[in-house]
């Protein structure tokens, strides 16, 4: 729950950030908004999340495919850029771990799918199909996208860019279609929220049913079939963060929940009965090491904020319990 609320504040203001560039208070508003809209959406049901859903990714893949043509065809992209194989080393081995660790917010998403079971048909034979194709799909266009705006614009250039792929765009020469570009990117963040709204909610009932969350969270609206209360709690948080944080702040505070919760999923995993074991169990400890790594990596601000935020929720979560009557 903390690692995903981050993620949605990150997506709001990645979103603004490509919608309005300046000033800085149209782009809180600009975020905002877009977290009260997309709530407002799936409060509505979980249908309409999925029609909007579709048209938001067939709309990214088009901005990202027009990101890699326009660097392709703009004529200044190329290996020089790169820095050199020597260039792979800088920053030395804790740089890239972090770097590794700041990235895994972006991939955590694959794994959502497995949230949504209760309203997909078949789970138990769709679910496992989709994730490992989910994540396939994923990894080749962050690599194919990422490379090249590389190839464009260099490490240096990217890294202090608040909307890496225009700045790409325009590096490559290929500054028309900067707009077009803009849109797109925009879009996808949109869908990613999305997305992560409609997980965040569902986990929340499904944490609320079992007494882990207050039980008002767990009410499912009579028409619509949401977990509404989740999904009001969830926008007001999120609203909240997304008009106070920093957008590297949020992520790397999002890649700290994360990090741990998959670790707990592997050590979880570790657990499972022949039967329902679909993996070796070294993948499983493999999975809690590289995690457990990657959280020691982070920023000092995550480090320090993560574990007082999950001090906070064992608190709330032992006062939860004392006043259960089965406790």
């Amino acid at each position: 729950m903390v690692g995903k609320t981050a993620s949605c504040a990150a997506m709001a203001l990645t979103f603004a950030s490509y919608a309005v560039p300046d000033p800085w208070w149209a782009r809180r508003a600009v975020a905002v908004g877009a977290v009260l809209g997309l709530a407002a959406l799936n409060y509505r049901g979980v249908t309409k999340t999925v029609m909007l859903t579709r048209v938001l990714v067939a709309t990214s893949l088009t901005a990202l495919a027009v990101v890699v043509a326009g660097i392709a065809l703009g004529g200044d992209a190329g290996t020089s850029r790169l820095g050199g194989w020597t260039a792979l080393g800088t920053g030395g081995g804790y740089g890239i771990l972090q770097s590794a660790g700041l990235l895994f917010f972006a991939f955590a998403g694959y794994a959502r799918i497995a949230t949504m079971g209760e309203e997909v048909r078949d789970p138990r034979r769709t679910i496992p199909r989709a994730i490992p194709i989910a994540l396939l799909i994923t990894v080749v266009i962050y690599l194919t996208v990422g490379f090249s705006a590389l190839l464009a614009a260099g490490p240096d250039l990217l890294a202090g860019a608040t909307a890496p792929l225009t700045t790409a765009v325009d590096a490559a020469g290929a500054d028309a279609l900067t707009p077009v570009v803009r849109v797109g990117a925009a879009l996808a963040s949109l869908g990613a929220l999305l997305a992560l709204i409609a997980g965040i909610g569902r986990t929340s009932l499904a944490m609320a049913r079992h007494g882990d969350l207050p039980g008002w969270l767990a009410a499912v609206h009579p028409r619509h079939r949401v977990p509404h209360h989740a999904e009001i709690a969830l926008a007001v948080v999120v609203s909240a963060l997304a008009a106070t944080t920093d957008l590297r702040g949020v992520i790397g505070f999002s890649s700290f929940g994360v990090l741990v919760y998959y670790a707990i999923a592997n050590a979880a995993a570790f657990t499972q009965p022949a039967a329902d074991r679909r993996w070796p169990r070294g993948l499983n400890l493999l999975g809690v090491a590289g995690c457990l790594v990657l959280v020691a990596t982070l920023p000092w601000q995550s480090l320090l904020a993560g574990p007082l935020m999950f001090a906070c929720g064992l608190v709330g979560r032992w006062a939860i319990l004392r006043r259960r009557p089965d406790r």
